[in-house]
């Protein structure tokens, strides 16, 4: 027999496909991990640049990213508008966060409604959350800026009564209650509190039964936002994250882009370790028949240098 029928008659080698498999399966999953990845990363890039975003001609984009890349203090202002259709209602809530990355410091300075100031770009002096309801964001920010003698870098504001549609879209949040009362049909006994849609807005919207007024309903709006947060962050619903922006774009604004967001996480995460709360103490009077919460110079000082330290 020659060679060549000495080749012929060799047995062929099998391929080992099974050793091949678990492979193919692997790069199916990584290929189909990595689309869903990309799917959730321009569906929320959308709802953000897109339903989000709100310019404002009051903040100099150019000095803010130039304040991020050196990592100094940035200051973002706040605004809860209780509105039940539209984002021009006034500001229920008005508080100015300062991302500290030196000291690992997230520091947020709440300012009372009815605090009386001059309302830059009509020149009458009245409560501070007016200023949003005559001139939207800009007039808001250049008011604030004004009373406290500060720059904004960001504003966001957000639709009180839309975080009941966010509640009820992940299902419930549990809050740490620490007011036993009564509102809108609902009780609220102190301790762990689990809230819906409805029972948030209850929730947040009482104010005559708290000795602490607007600042114990400031408590409460920072305490379910938290929860939302919180809840947000599970696994179960950190896959619907494309869903929860879109609702959040119904009821949010902000002059934040999508990688304004990003450079912000990347550069300020740490902020989170610390977070310290501040009310803007004064004293309650009544002006020709309007009450209006006065605070002053030297308490505006101390905020000053809180803000600026």
């Amino acid at each position: 027999m020659d060679q060549q029928e000495n080749k012929s008659l060799k047995p062929k080698k099998k391929r080992n496909w099974w050793v091949l498999t678990p492979l193919i399966i692997i790069g199916i999953i990584i290929l189909t991990v990595g689309l869903y990845a990309a799917y959730i990363f321009n569906g929320v890039k959308k709802n953000v640049d897109n339903k989000m975003y709100e310019a404002v001609t009051s903040i100099d984009p150019e000095l803010t990213q130039k304040k991020i890349k050196e990592r100094e203090n940035i200051n973002i202002l706040l605004l809860g508008i209780d509105a039940e259709s539209s984002d021009r209602g006034r500001s229920d809530a008005v508080i100015v966060m300062t991302l500290k990355p030196e000291t690992e410091e997230m520091q947020m300075i709440s300012i009372p409604r009815d605090t009386r100031a001059t309302i830059v770009g009509r020149g009458t002096v009245e409560k501070i959350n007016h200023a949003y309801a005559y001139g939207g964001a800009d007039m808001a920010i250049e008011t604030v800026e004004n009373f406290l003698g500060v720059e904004f870098d960001y504003f966001v504001r957000i639709n009180m009564s839309g975080l009941a549609e966010l509640v009820d879209a992940l299902g419930t949040i549990t809050i740490q209650n620490e007011l036993e009362f009564s509102a809108g049909g609902y009780n609220f006994p102190v301790g762990p509190v689990e809230l819906d849609g409805d029972k948030t807005l209850s929730y947040v919207r009482m104010r005559k039964q708290d000795p602490k007024g607007d600042f114990g309903r400031t408590d409460r709006q920072r305490k379910v936002i938290e929860g939302i947060v919180n809840e947000g962050a599970t696994v179960a619903n950190a896959t619907r994250v494309v869903e929860l922006t879109n609702i959040l774009g119904e009821n949010m604004g902000t002059n934040m882009e999508f990688n304004d967001m990003i450079s912000l996480i990347t550069n300020y995460r740490n902020t989170r370790r610390n977070v310290v709360n501040y009310r803007m103490e004064g004293t309650g009077t009544t002006i020709d028949g309007i009450y209006y919460y006065l605070i002053s110079d030297e308490e505006i000082a101390k905020v000053r240098d809180m803000i600026d330290s």
